[in-house]
């Protein structure tokens, strides 16, 4: 069970990583306007696949170690940002300029809910 939460807390910080990453090159390329390419093809979907592993290890752990309130709403805040994370597939036949946008956008709402849900829980980012 320490071994499930002990990676899970260590997979946000990935997460972060891959998202500055992400985020750093959309918005140059939003504001190059250049074209899609296959590495911001691999940023959005690296982001978005950690999300995905994310939830899963997070479900696991849930329902291993029971309900709680603050569970409850952390998992809940935490689907959302997962299912956030998965928007950019949906502007796939857009333009460079718009794909970067939509997708920069998205990635950071995402973050933004993933910190609200991490500090939903006792101890917040501290854990």
């Amino acid at each position: 069970m320490n071994l499930l939460i002990t990676i899970h807390s260590h997979n946000r910080w990935l997460i972060v990583l891959v998202a500055a990453a992400a985020i750093l090159k959309f918005a140059w390329g939003w504001l190059k306007g250049g074209s899609f390419k296959k590495i911001d093809r691999i940023l959005a979907s690296a982001f978005s696949g950690l999300m995905d592993l994310q939830a899963l290890l997070g479900l696991i752990y849930f329902f291993l170690v029971g309900f709680s309130v603050i569970r409850i709403e952390h998992a809940t805040t935490m689907f959302i940002a997962a299912v956030v994370a998965h928007l950019p597939a949906r502007w796939k036949k857009s333009g460079g300029a718009t794909r970067f946008r939509n997708t920069l956008f998205a990635i950071l709402f995402s973050l933004l809910l993933v910190y609200v849900g991490v500090m939903r829980l006792p101890g917040g980012w501290n854990r």
